[in-house]
């Protein structure tokens, strides 16, 4: 996270005594990454966070893959995805390798009687559709249409939505998501040709203190398994907290394009980036300004990488029949390009409206049984014209 922040109520100096009106010592947490090396922060309890009460029977979520090996470009009808009630159990991963497992979820209901907590992996939640409230520990955030939200693994949280109709992009990163370093100078502040600022950053707010006791399920992830936890503390008792580490939220619509003469390659729309991948944003903008500039993007073969991109919203120059929530996979090793006839159709418009994030990973992507079901069989021969 690129900002020190602090909620609530803290000790003057770190590890000393802090107590309760009654005279109780808080729990002190040291919630750190990377061992004691990277991001951290304290967190203090109204009761220590160890308190198990009872464990269930752990189950499987790891993805079932149907095509571990692949080199077809693929299309997904993401929207095809049938929502369920549960969020959990409408998280449904399509493409994974082992840095990242890229999910489509649909769920209807809020998180009321369970928390979920993601120990292996840090998670970028896109909002495609519905609006909410992240709640943690740390405070809440308020979400609605093209927000990603960053929530670091061990972060235990709950999303609550105002409405039914909801829609998700996740990706779930094996390593810690960060600002791109080529934006940050040497402190970390985002420089002044970075595309957003920490102004755009919305942190968490408003923390509510729930000293409570009593009966609370936490779904645990770790290594493709949930583990059902029965805490005897309300995970969310939280006095007050400090540090680098905790949830936080970003818009798309806040990402500035950068533009020029002629089309600027993929890199210029980084958004965020992880050990193996990184997540671009595709938002409108200006198209090229040079009398003889072709906007639409040129053929290109992926060599060292992936290409997936996740089709928001708008019209896009290059695709014909793109519709919302569609997914495509060009695969490395083979190229890729623009639709037949979008490239003279393209010359001497002068701006898009299109929305998409896109996902660059350098392992290549396998195709999960979730992924077959939804899947456009004749997408690959869709350069013939």
């Amino acid at each position: 996270m690129p900002v020190y922040h602090k909620l609530g109520s803290i000790p003057h100096k770190r590890h000393t005594v802090f107590r309760k009106p009654g005279g109780e010592l808080y729990a002190e947490e040291l919630v750190s990454t990377e061992g004691f090396s990277s991001l951290y922060s304290l967190v203090y309890h109204c009761y220590p966070p160890t308190i198990v009460k009872a464990l269930g029977e752990p189950y499987s979520v790891e993805p079932k893959v149907a095509r571990e090996k692949h080199l077809k470009h693929t299309s997904l009808l993401g929207f095809n995805v049938a929502p369920e009630d549960d969020y959990l159990q409408s998280r449904k991963a399509v493409l994974v390798n082992s840095d990242l497992h890229i999910s489509l979820a649909a769920p209807r209901r809020s998180m009321t009687d369970y928390f979920y907590k993601n120990s292996q992996a840090d998670e970028v939640i896109f909002i495609h559709q519905g609006n909410g409230t992240l709640k943690t520990g740390f405070g809440s955030i308020r979400f609605g249409y093209g927000d990603y939200l960053v929530v670091p693994r061990g972060t235990i949280y709950q999303l609550h939505f105002d409405g039914a109709d909801n829609r998700l992009f996740i990706v779930e990163s094996f390593s810690p998501i960060r600002t791109p370093k080529r934006y940050r100078n040497q402190y970390g502040q985002l420089m002044e040709h970075s595309p957003y600022c920490e102004r755009d950053i919305r942190l968490p707010a408003d923390l509510e203190t729930f000293d409570e006791k009593g009966d609370f399920k936490v779904l645990i992830k770790k290594q493709g398994m949930i583990y059902p936890y029965t805490y005897g503390t309300h995970p969310f008792d939280f006095i007050g907290w400090d540090g680098f580490h905790y949830p936080w939220a970003f818009s798309i619509h806040d990402f500035e394009p950068i533009t020029g003469r002629l089309h600027q390659p993929p890199p210029v729309h980084q958004t965020f980036e992880g050990h193996n991948f990184v997540i671009c944003s595709f938002v409108p903008r200006k198209y090229d300004y040079h009398p003889l500039s072709i906007p639409a993007p040129y053929n290109h073969s992926n060599v060292d990488s992936d290409e997936v991109l996740y089709y928001v919203d708008g019209d896009f120059m290059s695709r014909k029949s793109v519709v919302k929530g569609q997914i495509t996979l060009h695969p490395g090793g083979i190229p890729h390009g623009p639709h037949p006839g979008t490239v003279e159709k393209s010359i001497g418009k002068e701006s898009t409206e299109e929305l998409a994030v896109m996902i660059d990973p350098f392992k290549p992507l396998m195709i999960t049984d979730e992924a077959i079901r939804i899947e456009d069989p004749g997408y690959y021969k869709s350069w013939e014209g």
